[in-house]
């Protein structure tokens, strides 16, 4: 069997994400690395994929953008505590090691609480681009929240930023969050949130005032947790006149704890 018909049985990612993994050379033969599409696998072959980028998943490469699954209390950007334990520093050596006149643009963020999908890109150009056409871009969330939720809603709130938190005021930008329940339990929802603005801590504030607050949230929610549990799960971009679409699925701990915690209620 080909390498590349072993990978696409074996990784449950779209074929274009495969045919990346395999390009970027995070595949391992018996240990050895191979980019060979056409690698021809023995009964005793060990395959391995090995993440070369500080354990940051990149979920999609081309000439040019990088989308990553950014892992959770990982920080996009530098601030003035912290300067190379950042995303942004990491994806940047990467790109160097094929090139070291390569460049990375940060075209939007995530809190460092928060995990999942980023862009970014590869040149000015594109960041840009990507910007100035983000109004049309589609940005999904999964969220356990406190509580048993509505099966669906629409908040909408007018928010304004004071420090490193946003808070409800009639001067505010308007922000809407769209979600809808998923499965829930005793204690908590699971939701597939659809946020249709883009302002700061919009899901965290905004499912915190209607007495939902994410699990995880000491910002908002005070809810105490080895992890915030809001995950940015679906983008999708418009980009040289073509529409990209990125899917990664429910991390294992947000299903641990719905499995565990409904176990336990029964």
């Amino acid at each position: 069997m080909e390498l590349l018909e072993y990978l696409y049985k074996n990784i449950n990612k779209s074929k274009n994400t495969v045919k990346n993994i395999l390009k970027n050379g995070n595949v391992y033969v018996n240990g050895k690395k191979t980019t060979k599409y056409n690698y021809i696998l023995k009964e005793s072959d060990k395959v391995e994929i090995r993440n070369n980028t500080h354990n940051i998943n990149i979920i999609y490469e081309d000439k040019d953008i990088i989308v990553v699954d950014k892992p959770y209390n990982l920080l996009t950007i530098a601030t003035d505590k912290e300067k190379e334990k950042t995303l942004y520093h990491m994806i940047s050596e990467y790109v160097k090691e094929k090139n070291k006149n390569s460049k990375i643009y940060i075209v939007h963020r995530l809190d460092k609480e928060t995990s999942g999908l980023i862009v970014l890109a590869k040149s000015l150009k594109v960041k840009q681009q990507l910007q100035d056409n983000w109004n049309k871009t589609i940005r999904k969330y999964y969220a356990i929240v406190k509580g048993n939720t509505k099966d669906k809603d629409i908040i909408e709130t007018k928010l304004i930023e004071k420090g490193n938190k946003v808070y409800q005021s009639k001067d505010g930008k308007l922000a809407i969050t769209e979600y809808k329940k998923i499965k829930n339990n005793d204690s908590y929802s699971l939701l597939d949130i659809n946020i249709k603005t883009g302002r700061k801590h919009q899901i965290r504030y905004q499912l915190n005032e209607v007495g939902h607050p994410i699990i995880g949230d000491m910002k908002y929610g005070n809810i105490k947790n080895k992890r915030m549990f809001l995950h940015a799960y679906y983008l999708e971009l418009q980009l040289n006149k073509e529409v990209l679409k990125f899917e990664i699925e429910l991390p294992k701990d947000f299903r641990k704890v719905i499995y565990e915690n409904r176990k336990r209620s029964n």
